[in-house]
């Protein structure tokens, strides 16, 4: 897709997420292998100050908390922010988080944390803007950082409006209207290869059902101050 098409897509995606933040939980994947990424973000323990993007209406909010210092929790749709900050409060852990309003593909981080975590947000993300991503994503990292994703690469044939092999899709909302979204399909092995390209070491690792995650940092090279 040429990049003056991504912007409206873009926008409609922020749209889509914006309306569907009432009904988010009713359209979760109801598939097995998300218990194995819970085990595997609490086996990795983000302890220190975390920097959660694309933080949804908090759903991985709390499970953070149980490790981390802090939290900066970002989001592009301010009702999926309320439903955070609500999911937080009634916890009693609020004064531990930091909520911000920003469009990722245009946001900077102003400063470094220990640990960048997205959950379910990857694969929003056009391959087109991929390396700006992850240069956010090292924008936001301190040395020696460590960065937790989760996601899935499920797609309902009905979704798939302009072919199987477009990352354009079209969902709909409990009222019936319809909004185009990006959902990138990726593979584990495929994407370990991409994000080697773009100077980081991951392991990604897929689950019994659609879910994969992945654990990493920069690269060796990169840490050791070699140009990216």
């Amino acid at each position: 897709m040429a990049d003056d098409g991504l912007e409206p897509l873009l926008a409609e995606q922020v749209s889509y997420y914006r309306a569907r933040a009432p009904e988010y939980f009713d359209g979760t994947l109801d598939f097995p292998g998300m218990d194995e990424i819970e085990a595997a973000l609490d086996a990795f323990a983000p302890a220190g100050d975390v920097l959660e993007l694309a933080c949804g209406p908090g759903t991985w909010t709390p499970r953070l908390l149980d490790h981390a210092a802090t939290v900066t929790a970002v989001d592009a749709a301010p009702e999926m922010l309320a439903i955070a900050r609500d999911r937080v409060r009634d916890r009693g852990q609020d004064h531990r988080v930091r909520f911000v309003l920003a469009d990722l593909f245009e946001w900077r981080p102003d400063r470094r944390y220990d640990v960048v975590f997205f959950g379910f947000w990857l694969s929003h993300v056009p391959l087109e803007r991929f390396a700006d991503f992850w240069k956010l994503v090292d924008d936001g990292l301190e040395p020696g950082g460590r960065v937790f994703f989760a996601d899935d690469a499920y797609r309902e044939p009905d979704e798939l409006i302009e072919g199987e092999a477009s990352s354009t899709i079209r969902r709909r909302l409990n009222d019936g209207s319809a909004y185009r979204a990006v959902k990138v399909p990726h593979q584990a092995l495929e994407l370990e290869a991409r994000l080697a390209v773009h100077g980081w070491e991951f392991t990604v690792t897929p689950t019994e059902g659609p879910f994969y995650w992945g654990t990493g940092g920069r690269a060796a090279t990169r840490r050791a101050g070699s140009p990216s």
